[in-house]
């Protein structure tokens, strides 16, 4: 049973043995995770969202991004993972194509400063939390993702219910029935790619996690098999309830093989975009037709033709193939915006891209081949499971950051998360 093989799981972990790197890795994401809703504050989603829970007020218990004074966990939790998630520029994992740490961590630093946890302890259970909703994404399948739901806000769910329950110190049964009520709240549908509504399902998983915490915390009773059982999550939400999900759980960790963005579009479109950062790019004018193969996932994901706004272009292979080739930097975010998508050489050039499926390809790569107009063509291609260093990766990630909020703020970002006290003093600083 998957529920209690997972309850086990989250309560059995003993810190300690954690491996060094894999917690260094949960560091980077948090500082990747940081920097993206700093800098994502002042985002549509961003704002509405903050201004909906400051205007409810209620008990000061967790900041949030762009606002000093602090608000219920609840609605903290709403509002950091939609704004975490605004700019679509936070970490992937490829096993189930979602987005772990937005939900988990905007989730665990709610319930942590509310319960003012030691820092450790915090990044613990957001490690513990995120790999939960990675698990569940890979016992979910391929189906559902395909089916038409958002693995962050439904898969997110579910670790970011286990995250709260780790930090609240829950029993194996209290987290069961954590996993069991948060069954009936995750949600989350692919059809609001493009718009408010897709770092939306980033916020409602980590609304929803806390919230089931904090309900069984009280001495709720819900089902909890309901993520499993006959008309549960699963089985309702075209799960295919794989059975190798759970192999080696507690002793490897899928976590360890996530994916940091370092363009501002759809993850979905990073192998193109890195195969073309590594090939000697001709000059535009002696382009006469791209071709790009991807995996068929990434079809109805960012395979938008023509957009006309820069949040669509962050989901159209044609579009950021022709902003790359054009100089356009896909790792800018101002890159990204209405007047670009209407620029007439940059809509020439798009019009000359095509993309088609081959699922001989993993979901990490993809090929793309240039012809030039002397009839040469130029090949080149990248997967995204390519290895990088913890130390290349820090650098990286270091890098971006410093470009979204500034290098002052970045460093004092990353120093503060490899030495914070308490789960208050980066709610504070993120706030801030």
């Amino acid at each position: 049973m998957i529920t209690q093989k997972l309850s086990d799981f989250v309560v059995g972990v003993d810190a300690a043995t954690i491996p060094p790197e894999t917690l260094q890795m949960l560091r980077l994401s948090m500082l990747d995770w940081a920097a993206c809703g700093i800098a994502g504050r002042d985002e549509p989603v961003a704002t509405i969202t903050r201004d909906m829970a400051l205007a409810e007020e209620g008990v000061a218990q967790a900041h949030v991004f762009g606002a000093p004074q602090a608000i219920p966990a609840r609605a903290a939790a709403l509002v950091n993972g939609a704004a975490s998630h605004a700019l679509d520029y936070d970490d992937t994992h490829f096993a189930h194509i979602g987005h772990p740490s937005v939900a988990v961590l905007s989730a665990a630093l709610a319930v942590g400063e509310a319960d003012n946890t030691e820092g450790t302890a915090l990044q613990a259970a957001a490690l513990i939390g995120i790999e939960t909703s990675i698990r569940v994404g890979v016992w979910l399948g391929r189906d559902h993702y395909q089916t038409g739901f958002h693995q962050t806000g439904t898969a997110g769910a579910f670790g970011a219910a286990v995250a709260c329950a780790r930090l609240l110190g829950f029993t194996p049964d209290q987290t069961a029935a954590c996993l069991g009520l948060v069954a009936t709240r995750a949600s989350g549908l692919k059809s609001q790619f493009g718009t408010m509504g897709k770092p939306y399902n980033a916020g409602i998983a980590a609304t929803n996690g806390v919230e089931a915490a904090l309900l069984v915390q009280r001495g709720f009773e819900p089902n909890p098999d309901a993520l499993e059982c006959a008309q549960g999550f699963g089985p309702t939400h075209a799960g295919q309830a794989v059975e190798s999900a759970l192999d080696g759980v507690g002793d490897r960790w899928l976590f360890d093989t996530i994916s940091h963005k370092f363009h501002a579009c759809c993850h979905g479109l990073h192998a193109t975009l890195e195969a073309l950062a590594n090939m000697n790019r001709p000059a535009v004018a002696d382009i006469a037709s791209i071709h790009i193969t991807t995996h068929p996932r990434w079809m109805t994901v960012c395979n938008q033709p023509d957009p006309t706004t820069g949040l669509g272009a962050k989901f159209s292979y044609r579009m950021v193939t022709a902003m790359a080739l054009t100089g356009h930097s896909t790792a800018a975010l101002d890159s990204y915006s209405d007047a670009l998508c209407a620029d007439p050489e940059l809509v020439a050039l798009r019009n000359k891209v095509s993309v088609t499926a081959d699922d001989s390809l993993s979901e990490t790569q993809a090929e793309v081949t240039l012809t030039l107009t002397n009839g040469q063509s130029l090949n080149t291609a990248h997967d995204l499971n390519a290895p990088i260093a913890l130390s290349d990766r820090e650098t990286r990630l270091l890098t971006k950051a410093s470009a979204l909020i500034g290098v002052d703020k970045a460093q004092t970002l990353w120093q503060a998360i490899n030495t914070f006290a308490s789960a208050r003093d980066m709610g504070q600083l993120i706030a801030s």
